[in-house]
């Protein structure tokens, strides 16, 4: 392997990186500024995928010159008279041009396949209105080393025709930039030429459609104009206002000299290779540079998501706080709650569904107790739907505070958008969720009582008493040990104790209490998800910044190897 052809596998590897750098670096946020910068980061993409990469690959292949410029300008029709036949369709309606025509030599059709220049057009053979095709014409008429692409028109009033036109002259090795007397000084087809220069992308200019007796001050004009936008060194030709003839073509004397001077480059390796040479490194250069704008743009994001996320965990850190402190500080022991269990408590049927005597303590409460079976039931529904409505209005405040603190940051847009899922809101099934804990977490004390009183009574008392059981021992768990009386709950705490002893009933209310707060914070775990989730589908990698960072300088070494290794050959 050659040194040049060492050099170039290793930049090609490097603008790989590159390229997969840049993609694997989103801006999804409205950072700001990032709307513009999302439009240089996927230019820096596709002109990578549609020029640079192939480019680099084949810098033997024939010279792209992509004729480009104002609308009536009269680019097709000069594209039709320097090939000598009409090969792209001129006309008066506007736009005319919609499909791209590339016309080359036959002898190189192979430099135009479909995994070359312009991967993502669909080669054709027929003329298309179809922006995504390509239509490869051979001409014999043309020299082998010379392609002509005839592109839409840079100012058309179809967005799709601008598009592609920009796209088009990315990829030129030389863009042949086509005006006329009445549209030399528009200002879109100026945005495109400054970016060629800043890019030191090769560009010759026609004047076109202009009277012989204006030739001679237009073009000295635009001489001017082009000067003072860095392309001094751009030639200039004046092709005059001619007739056309039926089959849309200028006389041959007419263009000749555009034609003599592309045909010279064909011709000359050394010359051609130049010209390749010289918009290929421009635009490395230019991407290597703005790549570290898109990294900076990365940068913004990944701190823009951080912000976002610590809000949303802010708003669900202190709802899931408040929701647990709710669930065991006797919050929840009133009303309904406080009713029913009064019902169940108060009336004496609470010891007498136990089965057997428990000491001194049913004594002093068997006449003031007689719930039954039913009205325990009632009680764990009665806690079930507080716990739910408790937990959902936490939910609600926590959805609606981390939305609002979303929109205040003026970042998440894209986040609170397109989908029928409102994170203002809670989520849809979060009521059936608390339901299923609720139930899990009160069966769960049920043999939680069963497990602890296997040795303290007969498994006949458990079957007939653990219900009754488990009930007082959720109305425990609720109460605020620090309260003097929350809700009578000092009752079945009371009764807990001569059935289990003081020290067993502690650890029941703190196995109970603990298992209630795990299942809280779990049901707020996952409408914390809902927020967090959204971040996290952007796939915003922190270090993606430095990856592209890493891959711009790498681009510039392997672009300083080769400066040197010019140098060195000069020498």
């Amino acid at each position: 392997m050659t040194a040049s052809a060492d050099h170039d596998s290793r930049m090609l590897t490097a603008l790989v990186r590159l390229h997969d750098a840049l993609q694997a670096a989103p801006l999804p946020l409205d950072v700001p500024g990032a709307a513009e910068l999302r439009v240089t980061r996927q230019q820096l993409i596709d002109q990578l995928e549609d020029y640079v990469l192939p480019r680099q690959m084949t810098v033997e292949a024939p010279l792209l010159a992509v004729v480009g410029g104002s609308t009536g300008a009269g680019k097709s029709t000069l594209v039709n008279s320097l090939v000598g036949r009409r090969v792209t369709n001129p006309g008066l309606l506007r736009p005319t041009t919609r499909s791209a025509v590339l016309v080359h030599h036959p002898d190189d059709a192979h430099w135009f396949g479909q995994d070359r220049l312009l991967p993502d057009l669909v080669r054709v053979q027929e003329h298309s209105d179809d922006r995504h095709a390509l239509q490869l014409v051979a001409s014999e008429t043309l020299p082998p080393g010379l392609a002509i692409l005839d592109a839409p028109d840079v100012d058309s009033v179809e967005k799709a025709n601008r598009t592609l036109a920009a796209q088009l002259l990315a990829a030129a090795d030389l863009w042949l930039f086509v005006t006329s007397a009445a549209r030399y000084s528009d200002q879109v087809p100026w945005e495109h030429l400054k970016q060629a220069a800043e890019r030191s992308t090769a560009v010759a200019v026609v004047l076109d459609r202009t009277p012989p007796d204006a030739v001679r001050t237009v073009a000295a004009h635009l001489a001017r104009m082009l000067a003072s936008r860095g392309l001094k060194d751009s030639p200039l030709f004046t092709v005059p206002e001619s007739t056309v003839s039926p089959e849309g073509l200028l006389d041959g004397s007419a263009v000749a000299e555009v034609r003599a001077w592309l045909v010279s480059l064909a011709e000359d390796t050394d010359a051609r290779s130049a010209v390749v040479r010289q918009t290929l490194d421009g635009t490395v250069r230019a991407h290597a540079r703005e790549a570290h704008v898109v990294a900076d743009a990365v940068s913004e994001q990944v701190a823009a998501a951080a912000e976002l996320r610590r809000a949303a965990e802010t708003a669900y850190d202190e709802a899931t706080r408040r929701a647990v402190a709710a669930a065991t500080d006797g919050t929840l022991l009133r009303g309904e709650v406080a009713a029913r269990w009064r019902e169940f408590a108060g009336t004496g049927e609470l010891l007498r569904s136990l089965e057997g005597r428990v000491g001194l303590i049913r004594d002093r409460l068997v006449n003031a107790v007689k719930g039954t079976g039913q009205q325990a039931d009632r009680v764990a529904v009665a806690i079930e739907s507080a716990v739910e409505l408790m937990v959902l209005d936490h939910a609600e405040q926590a959805s609606a505070t981390a939305t609002a603190a979303w929109q205040e940051l003026g970042t998440a847009g894209p986040l609170l958008t397109g989908t029928d899922d409102d994170l203002g809101r809670a989520s849809r099934g979060l009521r059936r969720s608390v339901e299923g804990e609720v139930r899990a977490w009160q069966q769960h004390l049920t043999e939680l009582v069963k497990a602890d009183g296997a040795d303290r009574r007969t498994a006949r008392y458990l079957a007939y008493g653990a219900r009754g059981l488990a009930v007082t021992l959720a109305v425990t768990v609720l109460a605020d040990s620090a309260a003097d009386d929350p809700g009578g709950a000092d009752v079945g705490r009371t009764l807990l104790d001569a059935v289990f002893g003081t020290e067993s009933t502690t650890t029941l209310v703190a196995q109970g209490r603990a298992d209630l707060e795990r299942r809280i914070a779990g049901l707020f775990a996952a409408e914390r998800r809902r927020h967090l989730g959204r971040l996290d589908a952007l796939a915003l990698d922190p270090d993606a910044d430095r990856h592209v960072r890493d891959a711009a300088r790498r681009v510039d070494d392997r672009r300083f190897e080769q400066s040197r290794r010019d140098d060195a050959s000069l020498a």
